[in-house]
């Protein structure tokens, strides 16, 4: 689809610093010098709209390493069996155990609105439909040594996540990423970085899972080969998700021109979701490819991504695509 986006994103705000005239806003006086986050997303678009508005304290109380962030966003899409609307807030506390190890839970309150489903009759998606009241207690612990959160190149990234649901719906969700780069060569001046990385994701979730929480594998950041969803367990054509998943990468990145605007890469996209908790080697799914990734500073740190894969395994029923483009903002 087509979409628009503005975001407003200061790193130094202070809520309590109100304007007392008009030149304090036009001079950037208000609302700054507290060294709070304050971002807010305006994205409007015919398939996919998105309005977030976000604070951060990373140093609340002024000296303790703790974080408090708050949040709100409103969320609609229109998926290839349902249009989902999500409406909600959230509050997260963080604690940095070291430089690298870090904690934090959160507590998210969503109303999740399903509807127009393109084929009746499928249960899950039957029952989902209206509203639905979830909320999710989360706990993260995180240690995170990567030498940049976009294009690494030296480094991992561990997370182990655990949510509990309630409300509508009371189940349990693990999830483990895993993410590791290693630097092959590099240019005496330190540019021109030659990088291998390899990640993993695995996530298991409760039978009570509603459809809209399942698991879903198919496009970029999961596995490329396939159109968006489209490496999913399907019930009468319409994905349904599933409750266990296990996706990997395998990437070589290298610079194509000597600011590192081009890069290429080479890559093999692996793995499945299942729709219960059993690994079946006919749905595993392997998708060898080619990118390119152009950094353009004006649309933000993450690059833009153009790939080519082939799977050269998958499911009877799942949906190829070649060709994919991603934008880092969406």
């Amino acid at each position: 689809g087509v979409a628009g986006q503005l975001v407003i994103d200061e790193r130094n705000f202070d809520f309590r610093r109100l304007p007392s005239s008009w030149s304090d806003m036009w001079s950037g006086k208000a609302f700054r010098g507290g060294g709070q986050n304050f971002r807010a997303e305006f994205m409007p678009g015919n398939q996919v709209q998105r309005y977030t508005v976000n604070w951060t304290n990373p140093n609340l109380f002024g000296y303790l390493p703790y974080s408090l962030s708050v949040g709100g966003f409103y969320y609609t899409r229109q998926y290839r069996d349902w249009t989902e609307q999500r409406l909600g807030g959230r509050a997260a506390l963080g604690y940095a155990v070291t430089k690298d190890l870090s904690i934090s839970s959160e507590l998210r309150m969503e109303d999740v609105n399903i509807s127009n489903p393109r084929v009746a009759g499928v249960g899950e998606l039957d029952s989902a439909l209206g509203s639905n009241d979830i909320y999710t207690a989360r706990f993260r612990v995180a240690r995170d040594t990567r030498d940049s959160p976009f294009m690494s190149t030296e480094g991992a990234l561990l997370e182990l996540i655990f949510d509990q649901v309630f409300g509508e719906y009371d189940y349990s969700r693990g999830n483990l990423n895993y993410s590791r780069y290693f630097m092959v060569r590099e240019r005496p001046d330190g540019g021109g970085r030659h990088t291998i990385a390899s990640t993993w994701k695995f996530g298991v979730t409760g039978s009570q899972t509603p459809i809209f929480e399942n698991y879903f594998a198919g496009g970029y950041s999961t596995l490329r080969g396939f159109s968006f969803r489209g490496a999913s367990p399907k019930v009468n054509d319409v994905q349904v998700g599933g409750e266990m998943m296990f996706l990997g990468s395998l990437e070589y990145v290298f610079p194509l021109t000597a600011d590192e605007m081009l890069r290429g890469v080479a890559f093999v996209d692996y793995g499945t979701v299942e729709r219960d908790l059993k690994m079946n080697s006919e749905n595993f799914r392997v998708a060898p490819g080619l990118g390119l990734r152009v950094s353009v500073p004006a649309l933000g740190p993450a690059p833009l991504a153009f790939d080519f894969a082939y799977p050269v395994n998958h499911s009877d029923t799942d949906d190829t695509q070649v060709f994919s483009f991603f934008m880092g903002f969406t």
